[in-house]
């Protein structure tokens, strides 16, 4: 039985992504970079296809100013050479005007006819240090004004950042049904606040399988006060070879030349280097045995040399295999998966796990993507 009630019960198929890492995130060795393996369009796009070939459903395209690719410049550019696997595109509320966000959505789920996905994030903008509940303020109302879109002839708004009224929303209309899915992560209770009552998947960060527990348990407290139940996703990067300690001499390999000053530098560059959520993740490390493992087969040495995602499932097959089961009892339905070097890695996974498991893709299975082209104004609708 799941942890708490999801939306997903009924299936034994889970949504299985990859990373494309479009902000300086690709390494042979962690904390040394490597020219060959840039942020570049080629090595990015490269990633993405290579997803797409080993049957991952989706792919996190992430949003942060560093050197890279724009996020949903990159999505944009990759719709017309992918065929089957959704792009889950960051959004930074707030850093576009909302009403103009709602356009570019409805432009790129046109232009990848439903296999458009949004992770919802609130952190600052870059130079920006903003109260949190300010922040929090900001995306619920950009949320609010993009279901609009979804779901209404207009927009009328009137809220404490945003106000409009009596626009159209012709502009806006997506392919999807009701607009693309949110996926959301975070861990204050601002955070759990604006998942509960807005978001369709909510994703954890790897910790131990009691924290992530609890974690559900909250996040559901908050969906049930709204008569919503929402589904949960865990991002986690992986090592997967054919034994378990072919597995751990690459994790080792992995931080064999890391620099732990540099690795610090490279965790503060992110923008959400003093969340609560990278917090839990140094909170792992520090309790991990004296080789990184926090829990079996979760190793925290990712963490070393990165913000955010700091731990990764490191076994063989049948380990990591048995570990995602656990994790999908426990309700868990979508897994956002990375490793390094991406490409390298992606193979690997796809080549020992990805013939085990059972995938879907949750628009299609929330019943978002319509069978033929939609009646809206930028589909096959009247235009005015």
């Amino acid at each position: 039985m799941p942890v708490v009630p999801v939306k997903m019960e009924d299936t034994d198929a889970v949504e299985v992504s990859w990373f494309s890492a479009l902000c300086s995130d690709d390494y042979e060795f962690l904390g040394v970079p490597d020219g060959t393996l840039r942020s570049s369009w080629d090595h990015c796009r490269d990633i993405l296809q290579e997803a797409e070939a080993q049957g991952f459903r989706n792919i996190l395209c992430p949003s942060s100013y560093q050197v890279g690719q724009d996020t949903l410049s990159f999505v944009a550019g990759c719709a017309p050479i992918t065929k089957s696997i959704n792009m889950l595109a960051a959004i930074r509320c707030g850093e576009m005007q909302p009403i103009m966000l709602a356009r570019t959505v409805a432009t790129l789920d046109h232009m990848l006819k439903g296999r458009l996905t949004l992770n919802v994030i609130s952190s600052d903008f870059p130079g920006e240090v903003a109260d949190s509940d300010y922040r929090y303020q900001r995306s619920h109302e950009v949320v609010e004004i993009l279901k609009q879109a979804w779901t209404q002839d207009e927009f009328n708004y009137a809220g404490e950042i945003y106000n409009f009224s009596g626009l159209t929303t012709d502009p806006a209309k997506p392919y999807q049904v009701g607009g693309p899915l949110l996926y959301f992560g975070g861990y204050s209770p601002a955070a759990l606040e604006l998942c509960g009552r807005h978001c369709d998947v909510y994703l954890m960060w790897p910790e131990p399988k009691d924290q992530l527990k609890e974690r559900m348990k909250a996040v559901h407290a908050v969906a049930e006060k709204y008569d919503r139940v929402i589904d949960y996703g865990l991002r986690v990067h992986v090592i997967v070879r054919d034994t378990e300690a072919e597995a751990r001499d690459y994790a080792d390999h992995l931080v064999s030349k890391l620099d732990d000053e540099y690795g610090q530098l490279i965790r503060d560059r992110a923008h959400d280097s003093i969340s609560l959520g990278v917090a839990h993740q140094a909170r792992a490390r520090e309790l991990a045995d004296k080789f990184g493992y926090v829990e079996d087969n979760l190793w925290t040495g990712v963490g070393r040399a990165r913000s955010g995602c700091g731990a990764a499932l490191v076994g063989s097959t049948d380990q990591v295999l048995s570990k995602l089961e656990e994790y999908k009892k426990m309700g868990i339905r979508a897994f956002i998966l990375s490793g390094y070097p991406h490409i390298d890695e992606c193979k690997s996974f796809g080549a020992r796990v990805m013939p085990h498991l059972k995938t879907c893709s949750l628009p299609e299975v929330y019943g978002r993507v319509p069978a033929s082209m939609p009646e809206t104004p930028l589909g096959m609708g009247a235009r005015h």
